[in-house]
C-alpha cells in the first residue's frame, strides 16, 4: 500500500518501553500527585531506571480484564489470541474476514512514532507498529453511503473475566467518522517497540487515533462495520454527561475532574515545567480541517 503520512518523530523521542509499560506503577508511587504529559513536538526525556519484566507489565487499563490495574497482568495470558481474525462488514462492496496472518501478510506494517495523550492526563511518545486503517477499508471497498465506522472487542468472557460483571455494556464498541478512520494518522496497531502487541496492552490489534484521547484506542478488535449512522461507543454509554462520539483533545474543556489546559511529561520529573496542552494532542494542522463549523466544547463533540 502506498505510504501517506511521513513521521516527524524519532525513537529518541519516543517514552522509554519501561515508562509506558509501568505508567499506572510509576504514578501510584508518586503519592497520588498529578503526573501529566508532554503535548506537541516531543523533546528528549530523562531516562528513569529501568522496571522488572514484572513490574512494566503489570499496570493497564483493560476493563475486561477487571477494574484493577493489575488484572491484565493477572489474567491477559488466558486470553487466547491465535488464530484471530476480524470480520469487516457492513456497508461494504467485499465484506468478508481477515486473519491475522492475511492482515501481516496484505498490509504494509510500519512504525509510527505518535504523541498520545489520556484523559487521566498523563501522555507520552509511543513507537506502534501498524498499518492505516483506510488501506483495510479501501480494500473492503466502502460504499458512499457509510458514514461512519463501528469497532467490537472479543466477547469471551471464559477468558475475559471482567465481562462477567456489568462494569461497562458488553462488549466494548467504539466508532469512529468515515473521514477519521480514512485519515492516514489512523491506524489499526499490531504490536509496540518492535514487538508483537501484549494481551494487556490489546493483543493482537487495536485502534489508534493520536489527536484522540486514549479511551479512543479499542483493544483486542474482533469486528469493524460500515454505517450510514453514528454508531454508539462504550463510554459515552456509560457515561453521557462527561464523554461523548469524538473524544479530541480539547484544552479548553475540562474533565469533571481534572483541567485538560495544561501537562507535564511522564518520564521528564515531577517538576520539570508544565506546558500548554495543544489542540487535537499537537495533530491541528493535520486534522482540523475535519472538525470546522463544529462546537468542540458541546457535550455531544467531546
Amino acid at each position: 500500500m502506498a505510504r501517506r503520512w511521513t513521521n516527524d518523530l524519532t525513537r529518541s523521542d519516543a517514552t522509554p518501553r519501561s515508562v509506558y509499560m509501568n505508567r499506572r506503577q510509576l504514578m501510584a508511587g508518586l503519592g497520588g500527585a498529578s503526573l501529566l504529559g508532554v503535548a506537541g513536538r516531543a523533546h528528549a526525556q530523562e531516562e528513569l531506571e529501568p522496571n522488572s519484566l514484572e513490574e512494566i507489565t503489570s499496570y493497564n487499563n483493560f476493563y475486561e480484564f477487571g477494574t484493577s490495574k493489575t488484572d491484565p497482568k493477572k489474567y491477559a495470558d488466558q486470553l487466547t489470541t491465535e488464530p484471530w481474525s476480524i470480520e469487516v462488514d457492513g456497508l461494504v462492496d467485499n465484506p468478508g474476514r481477515f486473519s491475522m496472518e492475511d492482515i501481516l501478510s496484505q498490509f504494509d506494517i510500519e512504525e509510527r512514532i505518535y504523541r498520545m495523550r489520556c484523559v487521566e492526563a498523563w501522555s507520552m511518545v509511543i513507537p506502534w507498529n501498524g498499518f492505516e486503517l483506510a488501506d483495510l477499508l479501501s480494500v473492503a471497498g466502502v460504499q458512499d453511503e457509510a458514514k461512519f465506522v463501528a469497532f467490537q472487542t472479543l466477547m469471551r468472557p471464559e477468558e475475559m473475566p471482567g465481562q462477567q460483571y456489568p462494569i461497562l455494556e458488553w462488549p466494548y464498541v467504539e466508532g469512529l467518522r468515515m473521514d477519521e478512520a480514512m485519515h492516514p494518522l489512523t491506524i489499526m496497531a499490531t504490536g509496540i517497540y518492535g514487538e508483537p502487541m501484549p494481551n494487556q496492552n490489546g493483543a493482537p490489534i487495536r485502534l489508534v487515533v493520536p489527536w484522540k484521547y486514549g479511551f479512543k484506542g479499542i483493544k483486542s478488535i474482533v469486528r469493524i462495520t460500515a454505517l450510514a449512522e453514528q454508531p454508539p461507543t462504550t463510554w459515552a454509554l456509560a457515561a453521557p454527561g462527561v464523554y461523548g462520539f469524538y473524544a479530541n483533545v480539547n484544552p479548553n474543556v475540562d474533565h469533571p475532574n481534572w483541567s485538560q489546559a495544561t501537562e507535564r511529561r511522564v518520564g521528564g520529573g515531577l517538576f520539570s515545567k508544565r506546558r500548554d496542552t495543544l489542540m487535537f494532542n499537537g495533530y491541528e494542522d493535520e486534522v482540523a480541517s475535519l472538525y470546522e463549523g463544529m462546537d468542540l466544547t458541546a457535550t455531544e463533540n467531546i
